[in-house]
């Protein structure tokens, strides 16, 4: 026992200043950002180990059959082989929305496809992974463009999903290169926030068909039947569009004109060859004014000139030509009222099992973004404002602050809400095909939306509406540019991964071009 003549006084000063620290963490909590620690997932360091080509090979007795009907989205029970690790049993089918329909206009299977490790068993994982993605790179030629984005988004700070390259083969017969995109799901929260994580929610009122994968709980339907004697010995969601037929008149499928003038891709109507290609050849396609293949992604014909003072302020409000935003007014996370219905293409795309008591919350952040109010306790504000930062930069108008308003996901945690990215195969402009490259590199970053105002995006709105967080942007932006592109990192990136890929690339037999 302490015989110090102070002792008593010593004692009785500590236990005052812990309780004034204790008083002031309580009167000041919703000051104080506690950020939740993430989980290591082994999977990181496996599967998306980037600096290689991983190999997966499918193995299933009715590939044939599997890839006919892959347009019903149905789970098939497979095998699969990932650099050298068989998993038996696990859950694949096709993925996506246009590039379902797509696939099958070119004439070829290269579908993208999603896998579940734990569907018919909750025990398998891929070193923790529950759901991956396998991307089958459509409308991108050069093979890179979703791939830059997630690595950009990951490296400046945005809670994003792991990706890398994988060649696939189908029972030991090469496939093709995709890459694997880590599924923002269960594991996926894990790792960015921690097992405490909050609500994950996909906003879409795009009604297409298909995608399955675009809400609902993480539970998956139980439509397949488990694969016969799985433990044999084996030898070794994309862009949406819409369909009705208002909205089909404004956009035009993605085509390249076969040499006898023939754009109708559908499959059996195709010239002899593979994937529809006249002697192994691939399809001509449209060129630009300066003889360069041009991108034909799925856009109306015109387009604004953002050069032209005359017509910025009309046509970007209103959006390319006649066409303005087909997503919704809770999708575009605009408030109306308390009403859990006037949010059900939120709610009913949540990934995760929700409550009332997560609905008003999430009501009352969206209510206080479109007001303006408590953004500090309403959006975790520099997640926000990094995620807008890269994808203002990389020109993603297949996206929130595009006309379609999608493919984004929203999480949302003790009422505060943070975007994660997702779907960039027509980043850098590629989604506004009648733009030429001059408007598109010198679009303005403070009014970055295509089919609608800075102000119908009530998520991006608040960042330009305070002069402290619009200083915090162009500040993020800066350092964005400094830390990626004064320094050449970006280019070397692409050296680099060019380098890996293209061997990959120039012997891919299912290829779109």
């Amino acid at each position: 026992m302490s015989t110090h003549k102070h002792f008593d006084k010593i004692c009785y000063a500590v236990l005052a200043l812990v309780l004034v620290i204790t008083i002031l963490l309580l009167l000041f909590a919703d000051s104080f950002t506690v950020v939740s620690s993430g989980v290591n997932m082994e999977y990181a360091n496996k599967l998306f180990d980037d600096s290689y080509v991983h190999s997966i090979d499918i193995i299933m007795d009715d590939w044939d059959g599997f890839t006919q009907s892959c347009e019903n989205e149905e789970y098939t029970a497979c095998n699969l082989v990932i650099d050298g690790e068989t998993y038996n049993n696990v859950a694949i089918r096709a993925k996506g929305n246009t590039s379902l329909t797509q696939v099958s206009s070119y004439g070829n299977n290269r579908y993208s496809f999603k896998i579940e490790f734990d569907k018919y068993d909750s025990s398998v994982s891929y070193y923790g992974l529950d759901k991956l993605c396998l991307n089958n790179i459509i409308q991108d030629n050069t093979y890179m463009k979703d791939y830059l984005v997630y690595s950009l988004m990951g490296d400046f700070g945005v809670a994003s999903p792991l990706c890398s390259y994988v060649n696939i083969s189908v029972n030991g017969e090469t496939f093709g290169l995709y890459l694997a995109v880590e599924g923002v799901e269960e594991s996926f929260l894990e790792r960015n926030y921690g097992t405490d994580y909050g609500e994950l929610y996909k906003p879409d009122s795009m009604s297409m068909g298909g995608g399955k994968g675009n809400g609902k709980a993480f539970e998956a339907d139980d439509d397949a039947q488990e694969l016969p004697d799985s433990n044999s010995e084996v030898e070794s969601d994309n862009d949406n569009f819409p369909q009705n037929n208002e909205q089909q008149n404004n956009f035009q499928p993605i085509r390249g004109e076969m040499p006898d003038g023939q754009t109708d891709f559908k499959k059996g109507n195709m010239p002899a060859g593979s994937n529809g290609m006249k002697d192994g050849e691939p399809p001509e396609m449209p060129q630009n004014s300066e003889g360069e293949n041009a991108e034909n992604p799925i856009m109306p014909d015109a387009a604004p000139d953002i050069n032209n003072a005359e017509n910025n302020d009309s046509e970007r409000k209103t959006g390319f030509g006649n066409m303005s935003a087909k997503g919704s007014d809770d999708v575009s996370l605009i408030y109306s009222d308390d009403d859990y219905d006037s949010y059900s293409n939120i709610f009913d795309n949540a990934k995760t099992n929700i409550t009332d008591s997560d609905k008003d919350r999430l009501i009352a952040s969206v209510k206080n973004i479109n007001n303006n109010e408590n953004i500090g306790s309403s959006v975790d504000v520099e997640q926000v404002i990094r995620y807008f930062v890269v994808h203002n930069y990389v020109l993603n108008f297949d996206s929130y602050t595009g006309s379609m308003i999608h493919n984004y996901y929203l999480y949302e945690k003790d009422g505060k809400l943070s975007m994660i990215p997702w779907d960039y195969n027509l980043a850098f402009g590629s989604f506004n095909s009648s733009m030429d490259a001059e408007s598109l590199i010198n679009y303005p970053i403070d009014e970055p939306v295509s089919g609608g105002t800075v102000e119908s995006r009530p998520m991006l709105a608040w960042i330009f509406a305070n002069e402290e967080y619009t200083e915090l942007y162009h500040e993020l932006f800066s350092e964005f540019i400094a830390e990626f592109f004064d320094n050449s990192k970006v280019e070397a990136m692409i050296a680099k991964t060019q380098e890996m890929i293209s061997p990959y690339v120039k012997a891919d037999p299912t290829k779109f071009c």
